[in-house]
């Protein structure tokens, strides 16, 4: 709560490091919500208000898909501050009370993705953090694990290599807990692109074929689980980007058009992100005429969206035209980005 409140008042900023990561895999207290359970509280609590939690959740989650994180997430702040708090400060049993653990930790992971997405990492970071260890004290290994994927993901990116391995490997070693194949695809993919990231090609093959073997069996509809909702076309551009990692960018390409043109992606964000990524496959693939017209599209899918993944995919495609031989397409789409 004074996590959400300084990030509601914008009166502090943290530094973004390795350590921060780590701190998830220091375990809380499992007797936390024992204590809690049964105390005096100003209002009940039961199952109706978990139910509100999780369908706010869903709801800001859907809007943030659609049109970037930085849409809402002051709403889903002061959601969390008010409604939330006073719910976590009221009186349940135990079994309700792990179940609102368990909600709360999902909206607090959606707060973490969705300032990562506006672009501020130290504090996604600190969500996440909270993320894991609420869904560790409310006993919910696939959350607890969906919040250490999205923190090694974030190492990677950040460059603290060997810290995203040691918490892709955490994610991995909770999934193997669960009896679900689309957690199990998430979680090895998660620790293959750690992995590739680390020059170990050996253990990253390793992962992209588990979790292919993974998806093969699983259901097409989503599930009620957070990680049931990784669907077909996210596991093929995850494993699309690997195998682009690793050097096999025939591979990379065809997992891309697999997750756009047969599993489709309906969220314009997350298309717009895959088309950007197919463009630079296809001009590294010497494709150039292809990637100049996956960019243009990748730019209509883009508008109106904000989102610090979009916006550095803007930046990539404007720093790679310069290399582009001169031609009309090329010229358009230069005028396009400038505007």
């Amino acid at each position: 709560m004074l996590l959400g409140g300084t990030d509601v008042d914008r009166r502090q900023f943290f530094a973004a490091s390795a350590a921060v990561g780590l701190a998830a895999l220091d375990l809380p207290d499992a007797e936390a919500i024992t204590r809690r359970a049964n105390r005096p509280g100003p209002v009940n609590v039961g199952m109706g208000e978990v139910t509100a939690v999780r369908t706010m959740t869903t709801t800001l989650g859907d809007a943030a898909s659609e049109l970037g994180g930085g849409h809402a997430r002051h709403l889903a702040v002061r959601y969390l501050t008010l409604d939330v708090k006073r719910w976590l400060d009221g009186r349940y049993t135990e079994d309700v009370g792990r179940d609102l653990f368990a909600a709360t930790a999902e909206l607090v992971h959606l707060i973490g993705w969705m300032a990562r997405d506006e672009g501020n990492v130290e504090l996604s970071q600190r969500y996440l953090v909270h993320s894991v260890r609420l869904a560790t004290e409310a006993g919910e290994n696939e959350l607890a694990a969906t919040a250490l994927r999205g923190l090694a993901d974030q190492a990677i990116d950040l460059g603290h290599i060997p810290t995203a391995v040691r918490l892709a490997q955490a994610c991995e070693e909770r999934g193997r807990k669960l009896n679900n194949p689309k957690a199990l695809a998430y979680y090895r993919n998660t620790l293959a692109r750690a992995t590739a990231a680390d020059g170990d090609e050996t253990t990253a093959g390793a992962m992209l074929r588990s979790a292919e073997k993974a998806m093969g069996s699983a259901p097409a509809a989503p599930g009620q689980s957070w990680a049931s909702h990784y669907s077909h076309g996210r596991w093929a551009h995850d494993s699309g980007m690997i195998h682009a990692k690793l050097g096999d960018l025939a591979a990379a390409e065809e997992h891309l058009h697999l997750a756009l043109d047969i599993h489709g992606l309906d969220r314009k964000r997350t298309r717009a992100i895959v088309l950007a990524d197919l463009g630079h496959v296809q001009l590294k693939r010497g494709n150039t005429a292809q990637a100049l017209a996956t960019w243009n599209d990748f730019l209509d899918c883009a508008e109106g969206v904000h989102s610090v993944r979009i916006n550095d995919g803007r930046a990539n495609v404007a720093a790679r035209l310069p290399s582009v031989p001169d031609s009309p397409a090329a010229t358009e789409l230069r005028e396009r980005i400038a505007r």
